[in-house]
């Protein structure tokens, strides 16, 4: 309390430290400075005046703060070590990349034949469709024509190809790096794969020894077959081979073979226009072929002529003078419908001799002259009344009772559409599917005098009707079957139950998949007109199995024997009793009913017409005992006819058609009932729907020997004045002639 304060302030002792070393305060300049500190310039001149002071020398150049060079020399150090990292990673993976793909060529190299093996190959074999009497109906594989020369063909054919399809052939080693790479940018600026890459060469490697698969090995197989061929023949070699070897379509391989179908001519003779079509066809050959799409040919045709004027190998002036010049217009060889035979046997050929590797002769069950008879009434047909009824095209299928196939035509017109109706096209057979019906009522008990009612008929909301929305109370099946009556067959579909009618069905020889309910009655499930005439055989044959066919023998060339079709088992599907009545039944149909205008003078004969929903398809199967003919007609985007109906445009072409089959031919009977069922209660049946008649005389008794049957009648004979009242009166109020 007693002690004042000291001028001056409080000092701490020093401790005996030197007066040098007592001040340690630090100035701004003694500081580091952090991010947030700014030098001042005063701090600045006043070091530097200090350091003056002191005699240091003035620094010879300007250095960065400590801290900001630090961070430079880091950074400079990642940048190395991730330019070094990169290099050697990349090394790595180089080096791996090049061991892959040396391990891949080698892979794909050990799955290939050796090479020293490979040999060119013989030109494919060619297959000889020849009729039952041994003339040749057609042929597949080559056509008859020689290897050519290059030397011998006019220098701008040649060169067409290399225009269009390898522009570098000769600078190349058998693959283009530049054009795989040109071909790469294109289909990725396209999004798809609008080119592709492949040489001249390759596209022969690809003939000659590989599949047509399109997967990376068999690429990979491609491109080391071309280098080998390259190592192995010259350009000239390797350009002539695959002139006479590379396919341009309806069965022609080779320029010479293309030459002679498309044009009727050599190759060694073809124009410049010609020469372009040709190089143009290789990129598709069944869509360019100049037969068969001309338009698309011609366009094809016209880019070969500009890229040709391109490479210099013609001029502008020939180029423009050149298209459109093509002279196409010869007949093809074997443009014929028997070409749609040829083609059924291909699909069936591998499945009788397996993979052939020699030219082979298939001997056919088709009748040359019931083949023309067959074309000729199915296209004038449909020339002389495809427009009135808007009916674009027509089937034909005629068979032996043990279904040999003696003729079949598959459409209008072969060489504008090979599209096989016959076998291919499934449809709804309509009517003519329900005696595959009154067999399955007959086998439960029924006759065919029964009597069921033709009246309207509701099935969960369904309404069926008949042709003509009227209806006639009772009537027999016989009746009911011959006048084509759907309430009729729906109620009966209906008791026998719809399963057993595609048993019965399927049973005969129907294959295609059927669907069992109310409507298979009336033919809504479709089939295929050979399956379906197929399945009418057992009527004509006494009830047995017949399968459709049409190859007998097959030889090689040279005579050795590779097939040789065996008899069918004849196992019994339908009993005698009912294809007796089945027959009577459907003799009715020819006679009195739906189809009236069939007609074969001498022969009995029966049959069922057919016709789908809206008038889309027409049909009719009728048969003999000497052959079963079915015909079909209709359009094939499945759209309505101008109510063209089955005892119409179809009977028209059957009755051409069988009228023609039967001159010379024995006449021989239908098989009928042993001991069973006659026509002997068909007036009193008839008599319930006809108007009244005079009484109908009695039947004449049945003879002996055919067991106390009595034969349907037919035309030749009387029949009862019921059923003549019948065809006369009812016949004409439901259908005018047509169903």
């Amino acid at each position: 309390m007693g002690l004042g304060k000291k001028k001056g302030g409080r000092k701490e002792p020093l401790f005996g430290l030197p007066a040098a070393l007592a001040d340690l305060r630090l100035t701004a300049a003694d500081r580091i400075p952090g991010g947030d500190d700014k030098p001042k310039k005063s701090t600045k001149t006043s070091a530097k005046r200090k350091s003056e002071d002191a005699g240091d020398e003035p620094p010879r150049e300007r250095k960065a703060p400590a801290g900001r060079g630090s961070a430079k020399r880091r950074s400079k150090s990642r940048i190395g070590a991730s330019l070094g990292r990169l290099v050697y990673w990349g090394a790595v993976l180089g080096l791996w990349g090049a061991i892959a793909v040396i391990g891949v060529v080698i892979y794909v190299g050990a799955h290939l034949p050796p090479i020293q093996s490979l040999e060119i190959p013989k030109r494919p074999p060619t297959i000889q469709i020849v009729g039952i009497d041994g003339s040749m109906l057609a042929q597949r594989g080559e056509m008859a024509g020689a290897n050519v020369a290059l030397k011998e063909l006019p220098q701008y054919l040649p060169k067409a190809f290399i225009a269009i399809e390898d522009r570098r052939f000769y600078s190349h080693f058998g693959i283009d790096p530049v054009g795989i790479l040109r071909a790469l940018v294109t289909n990725v600026l396209h999004r798809g794969v609008s080119q592709g890459g492949s040489t001249l060469t390759q596209q022969l490697a690809k003939n000659l020894f590989l599949t047509q698969e399109r997967t990376m090995a068999r690429k990979l197989q491609e491109a080391e077959l071309a280098i080998w061929l390259e190592r192995k023949h010259s350009k000239n070699e390797i350009l002539e081979l695959y002139l006479n070897r590379v396919y341009f379509g309806s069965g022609a391989y080779g320029v010479e073979a293309a030459a002679q179908r498309y044009f009727g001519k050599s190759a060694k003779n073809v124009t410049v226009a010609e020469a372009a079509m040709l190089a143009g066809l290789v990129k598709s050959p069944s869509r360019l072929a100049p037969n068969r799409n001309p338009e698309g040919a011609e366009a094809r045709a016209k880019i070969v002529l500009t890229a040709m004027a391109d490479a210099k190998f013609i001029t502008e002036a020939q180029a423009q003078a050149s298209i459109g010049k093509p002279s196409y217009n010869v007949k093809p060889v074997g443009a014929g419908t028997v070409n749609y035979v040829a083609d059924w046997i291909g699909e069936v050929l591998d499945d009788l001799v397996g993979q052939i590797d020699e030219s082979i002769k298939v001997e056919t069950t088709i009748d040359p002259k019931l083949q023309s008879v067959a074309e000729a009434a199915i296209i004038d047909e449909l020339a002389a009344k495809s427009v009135k009824f808007n009916v674009s095209q027509g089937a034909l299928v005629a068979m032996t009772p043990d279904g040999a196939v003696r003729a079949m035509v598959g459409g209008r017109n072969y060489s504008e559409s090979q599209y096989n109706r016959a076998v291919t096209a499934r449809r709804q057979p309509g009517s003519s599917f329900k005696p595959f019906v009154y067999l399955t009522a007959l086998e439960q008990g029924l006759t065919p005098d029964t009597l069921r009612q033709d009246a309207p008929i509701e099935v969960k909301g369904w309404r069926p009707e008949n042709y003509t929305h009227e209806y006639f109370g009772a009537v027999t099946l016989t009746q009911a079957l011959a006048m084509s009556l759907n309430t009729v067959a729906i109620r009966l579909g209906l008791e026998v139950g719809p399963k057993n009618v595609v048993r019965t069905a399927h049973r005969l020889g129907i294959t295609s998949k059927l669907e069992p309910n109310a409507s298979i009655a009336l033919g809504t499930s479709e089939v295929s007109m050979v399956e379906l005439v197929g399945a009418y055989a057992p009527f004509a044959n006494g009830g047995f199995t017949a399968t459709p066919h049409v190859v007998t023998r097959i030889r090689t060339l040279s005579g050795k024997l590779l097939y040789m079709r065996q008899a069918d088992e004849h196992n019994q599907v339908v009993d005698p009793r009912y294809v007796g009545m089945m027959n009577a039944m459907m003799r009715e149909t020819l006679i009195s009913g739906t189809a009236k205008k069939a007609e074969i003078p001498g022969w009995p004969a029966a049959g069922k017409t057919g016709t789908s929903q809206d008038y889309r398809d027409a049909w009719f199967i009728g048969y003999t005992a000497n052959l079963v003919t079915g015909v079909w007609l209709g359009n094939d985007d499945n759209s309505p006819t101008k109510r063209a109906t089955g005892g119409g445009l179809p009977v028209e072409v059957w009755s051409r058609f069988m009228k023609t089959a039967h001159e010379g031919v024995q006449v021989a009977a239908l098989p009928s009932s042993p001991g069973g069922w006659g026509l002997s209660n068909l007036a009193q049946a008839t008599s319930q729907v006809s108007p009244p008649t005079a009484a109908a005389p009695a039947p004449a008794p049945a003879p002996a020997s055919n067991g106390g049957y009595r034969p349907p009648p037919t035309r030749a004979n009387a029949r009862p004045e019921a059923a003549a009242g019948l065809d006369g009166w009812l016949m004409d109020r439901l259908f005018g002639g047509n169903r």
